[in-house]
């Protein structure tokens, strides 16, 4: 079924084009995401049917039971007195071939001074404990907004757009050409209005006819927990307003994760390497360690070898789902590296060549391969090491 267009804007199917034009003025001054933030929807849906019903061709559609904004709403074929190319893309083609508007089809109609915003982009640092537990910070934004003096129409107070005189209000001019193929009539937008098919003489004073200024605000942004570098936060209708006061794009809040001075981030998953002396490794120690939950102590046992990871689960950043949900947390890998001494005082050197004499380690062996663990060279090449 076609949407009732006339009774959006609540207008008579016989309302002029300046009716027309008032009534969506009047509600999009209500609606406006900037002045209603609970009315966006009926606002995309206002500046739909005055796109509609400021188009004649469209208009027409509408009068004949259609849609234009439907697929296959354009009134179907030539007995309906639309385009007789419409639904096989012929017409497009021919458009393509002979220009815009060819042959005695006629123009299309001048285009909405009302036109959708761009999204915006917006850049955030946030720490690897934030990311993890998420935030909400008070952004300062540049961006387009509706011009409160005119609320969009562009006009100064008491005046209103006039058909222009050169297309006639038709927003395009048509020329003329010869071809091999004949006479070929092309059409490009109207150089005066720029294919509005009208022009404003006294323009609103404060933002110059285009229905937005500039304007620097402060909005509050919910970051859930998990975020990454190079993730995006969506603020539906917090971009740049659209010239003529059409609705505004999207803000897009991009995180940039600062870099950890203990931390590694993969993901879900953290990595960090605790450094322990050969002592340690041999007898056992207890480690204070830094996590995200607070500090906990690491139990390294007797007999710890190099490269040895020890693995605590949940202590990880938050999955975060594309849905937006947290769906638990990764772990914390913490790879411990033994640390032997470089320099040794005589004393010190004395004391292991004791131990070594009491283990029995004077001369240093070959390992042999054992028949399930592969040879050192595939166990170095798979990076297993010592685990």
């Amino acid at each position: 079924m076609a949407r009732d267009y006339y009774g959006t804007l609540g207008v008579g199917k016989n309302a002029t084009p300046e009716e027309i034009k008032r009534a969506y003025r009047k509600l999009a001054r209500q609606l406006h995401p900037d002045v209603n933030p609970d009315a966006e929807a009926q606002f995309k849906e206002v500046t739909a049917a005055y796109e509609v019903l400021s188009d004649p061709k469209k208009r027409q559609v509408v009068d004949l039971g259609g849609d234009p904004l439907e697929s296959g709403g354009r009134g179907g074929g030539g007995g309906m007195g639309g385009d007789p190319f419409s639904g096989f893309g012929l017409g497009d083609i021919m458009d393509a071939f002979f220009g815009a508007n060819s042959g005695a089809g006629g123009g299309r109609g001048p285009r909405s001074r009302v036109q959708p915003g761009s999204d915006a982009l917006i850049r955030l640092d946030m720490t690897l404990e934030e990311c993890a537990a998420g935030t909400s910070r008070e952004l300062t934004v540049d961006t387009a907004v509706l011009c409160d003096r005119c609320h969009g129409g562009g006009c100064a107070d008491g005046t209103s757009p006039i058909t222009c005189d050169t297309c006639g209000g038709r927003g395009e001019v048509q020329s003329v050409q010869r071809s091999f193929l004949g006479q070929v009539v092309t059409a490009r937008p109207c150089p005066v209005c720029r294919g509005f098919g009208e022009v404003i003489p006294d323009p609103c004073g404060q933002c110059g006819g285009d229905g937005r200024v500039r304007s620097r605000r402060t909005i509050n942004v919910q970051i859930p927990p998990g975020v990454a570098e190079g993730m995006r936060v969506r603020l539906a209708g917090q971009g740049e307003v659209g010239s003529g006061g059409g609705p505004a794009g999207d803000l897009y809040v991009e995180i940039e994760e600062q870099q950890h001075d203990v931390f590694e981030r993969d993901g879900a998953e953290l990595h960090c390497v605790v450094r322990i002396p050969m002592t340690a490794a041999a007898l056992g120690a207890v480690v204070p360690l830094p996590t995200l939950d607070g500090e906990e102590e690491l139990d390294i046992e007797p007999g710890t070898q190099p490269n040895t990871e020890l693995l605590l689960t949940g202590r990880g950043m938050p999955r975060l789902r594309s849905n937006g949900r947290v769906d638990g947390r990764g772990d914390l890998h913490v790879h411990l590296e033994v640390v032997v001494p470089t320099k040794l005082d005589a004393r010190q050197t004395e004391l292991l060549r004791e131990l070594a004499t009491e283990r029995g380690e004077e001369e240093p062996t070959l390992a042999h391969n054992g028949k399930s663990g592969g040879g050192l060279f595939s166990r170095l090449r798979s990076g297993r090491g010592n685990r």
